[in-house]
């Protein structure tokens, strides 16, 4: 039997978007899908390491964004009710005692099981993000090598 393929398009850079999209490609790793998450715009910001953020060689524009957009998956606003960070608080601590995983779980999961990250040349070039910037895992490609891979799926979701 042919294995099946989940692609996923990350356009949102929002916590409970993110923490959506995560629970899924974990969830179609472990029914052996394989899965491919491609980031562009807002999305690509939960791919960066905080570590290795830089302000080198950028523009005064893109270190604005690099200095206004968060720093990784940890730092991500919710999409409603997120009340200066109040809201995400409140959904984070109900999340611990639920025992439900936190989103960086949910993203170091998907990176020990295998699911494949791509991140969109074009969004990295506007809004000013490096390679050194990214996960290790993280695969630079453009749209055309989205399609490619969302036309191999089975399911495709834009998120």
């Amino acid at each position: 039997m042919e294995q099946r393929h989940l692609s996923l398009l990350i356009f949102s850079g929002e916590y409970d978007k993110a923490l959506a999209a995560f629970i899924l490609a974990n969830s179609a790793r472990e029914i052996d899908m394989s899965v491919t998450m491609f980031f562009a715009f807002w999305g690509l910001t939960m791919l960066r390491d905080p570590e290795k953020m830089s302000l080198e060689d950028k523009t005064l524009y893109e270190k604005m964004f690099s200095v206004m957009t968060p720093a990784g998956a940890r730092e991500l606003p919710l999409s409603n009710m997120n009340m200066a960070g109040l809201g995400k608080g409140m959904l984070v601590e109900m999340m611990k005692e639920s025992e439900t995983p936190a989103l960086v779980d949910f993203v170091r999961g998907a990176r020990h099981k295998g699911v494949n990250f791509k991140a969109c040349r074009l969004s990295m070039e506007v809004m000013g993000i490096k390679q050194e910037e990214l996960l290790p895992e993280v695969e630079v490609v453009n749209a055309m090598n989205y399609l490619e891979d969302a036309m191999q799926a089975n399911i495709q979701l834009f998120i």
